[in-house]
């Protein structure tokens, strides 16, 4: 499984609003400058997050961008599932075949095999995965990783300081 570099963009750019020292806005030159890539892609990518109202923009001359929400209310999952959907990763497509009848028909008694909408085990595998995954990206939100970058940041200069 891969996500899209818009995921990739979307998350860091949402770090840079985050970590923002200005504690406001920031212009989406800048943004686009910080991130390396290009205003116009970079403005679909905010405007989708502004859609689901994880960002703000914010009108006129010094206007920009800014967190609608507070970063330890965003999690990986919502960013993620904004600019990839939010459709199930992974669907048993091959539910007439002979295999996928003696895998879901498996542990079952004589009423039950004739039942079409039986369970993939296939698909119970990966949905489990699907859903340790959710778990984990609802797990960290943007304040974690800038709180472990600033951590990062501060042992990094004390041990320099040490020297």
């Amino acid at each position: 499984m891969q996500f899209s570099k818009s995921t990739d963009y979307a998350l860091h750019a949402l770090l840079h609003l985050g970590n923002s020292e200005r504690h406001n806005n920031v212009g989406i030159k800048e943004l686009a400058v910080t991130l390396g890539v290009s205003e116009s892609y970079l403005s679909k990518i905010m405007s989708k997050l502004r859609q689901d109202g994880i960002v703000r923009a914010v009108p006129g001359v010094n206007g920009g961008y800014e967190l609608a929400k507070p970063a330890d209310q965003i999690t990986f999952l919502d960013v993620i599932q904004v600019i990839e959907g939010r459709q199930q990763m992974f669907e048993c497509s091959n539910t007439n075949s002979q295999q996928h009848q003696l895998l879901a028909d498996e542990g079952t008694d004589q009423g039950h095999q004739a039942r079409r909408g039986s369970e993939c085990l296939v698909e119970k595998v990966m949905y489990g995965a699907e859903q340790q995954l959710h778990q984990y990206l609802q797990a960290h939100t943007i304040q974690t990783v800038i709180d472990e970058a600033l951590k990062r940041n501060c042992s990094g200069n004390h041990d320099k300081n040490k020297k």
